[in-house]
Protein backbone atom coordinates (compact mmCIF):
# COMPACT_ATOMS: atom_id res chain seq x y z
CA UNK A 1 0.00 0.00 0.00
CA UNK A 2 1.31 3.71 -1.15
CA UNK A 3 1.93 5.66 1.97
CA UNK A 4 0.93 9.03 0.16
CA UNK A 5 2.21 11.13 2.67
CA UNK A 6 5.59 9.73 2.04
CA UNK A 7 4.99 9.48 -1.53
CA UNK A 8 4.31 13.52 -1.64
CA UNK A 9 7.93 14.19 0.69
CA UNK A 10 9.53 11.72 -2.38
CA UNK A 11 7.58 14.08 -4.84
CA UNK A 12 8.85 17.40 -3.17
CA UNK A 13 12.55 15.65 -2.86
CA UNK A 14 12.76 15.55 -6.66
CA UNK A 15 11.67 18.75 -6.82
CA UNK A 16 8.53 17.38 -8.92
CA UNK A 17 5.31 17.89 -8.75
CA UNK A 18 1.97 14.36 -9.59
CA UNK A 19 1.09 16.50 -12.27
CA UNK A 20 4.75 15.73 -13.91
CA UNK A 21 5.48 12.91 -11.83
CA UNK A 22 1.95 11.26 -14.07
CA UNK A 23 2.91 12.62 -17.57
CA UNK A 24 6.93 11.05 -17.29
CA UNK A 25 4.65 7.90 -16.59
CA UNK A 26 2.16 8.65 -18.96
CA UNK A 27 -0.95 8.39 -17.25
CA UNK A 28 -3.32 10.80 -15.99
CA UNK A 29 -3.37 12.96 -12.97
CA UNK A 30 -6.57 10.92 -12.00
CA UNK A 31 -4.91 7.72 -12.64
CA UNK A 32 -1.75 8.72 -10.43
CA UNK A 33 -4.18 9.83 -7.72
CA UNK A 34 -5.87 6.29 -7.77
CA UNK A 35 -2.63 4.28 -7.70
CA UNK A 36 -1.26 6.58 -4.83
CA UNK A 37 -4.76 6.42 -2.52
CA UNK A 38 -4.86 2.51 -3.44
CA UNK A 39 -7.80 2.89 -5.80
CA UNK A 40 -5.59 0.67 -8.07
CA UNK A 41 -3.22 -0.68 -8.70
CA UNK A 42 0.84 0.30 -9.82
CA UNK A 43 2.36 -2.40 -12.60
CA UNK A 44 6.00 -3.21 -11.51
CA UNK A 45 7.62 -1.41 -14.31
CA UNK A 46 5.74 1.85 -12.98
CA UNK A 47 7.03 1.19 -9.59
CA UNK A 48 10.29 0.79 -11.63
CA UNK A 49 9.78 4.14 -13.21
CA UNK A 50 8.86 5.27 -10.01
CA UNK A 51 11.99 4.66 -8.35
CA UNK A 52 13.97 6.02 -10.91
CA UNK A 53 11.99 9.38 -11.12
CA UNK A 54 12.29 9.90 -7.09
CA UNK A 55 15.57 9.00 -6.56
CA UNK A 56 14.22 6.09 -4.58
CA UNK A 57 17.39 4.16 -5.03
CA UNK A 58 17.88 2.23 -1.72
CA UNK A 59 14.87 -0.99 -0.60
CA UNK A 60 14.67 1.42 2.61
CA UNK A 61 13.60 4.61 0.59
CA UNK A 62 11.08 2.38 -1.49
CA UNK A 63 9.37 0.67 0.96
CA UNK A 64 8.43 3.55 3.12
CA UNK A 65 6.71 5.01 0.48
CA UNK A 66 5.35 1.90 -1.36
CA UNK A 67 5.15 -1.16 1.12
CA UNK A 68 3.84 0.27 4.53
CA UNK A 69 2.43 -3.35 5.00
CA UNK A 70 5.55 -5.87 4.57
CA UNK A 71 4.23 -8.94 3.58
CA UNK A 72 1.46 -8.45 1.57
CA UNK A 73 1.26 -8.04 -1.93
CA UNK A 74 -1.12 -5.38 -2.68
CA UNK A 75 -0.16 -2.62 -4.82
CA UNK A 76 2.00 -4.90 -7.13
CA UNK A 77 1.15 -6.38 -10.34
CA UNK A 78 3.77 -8.48 -12.18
Amino acid sequence: MTDVIEFDYAVKRAGLSRAKVAKALGMTQTALWNKIHNKSQFWQSELAQLYDILCLDTWEKQRRVFFTHMGESDGIKE
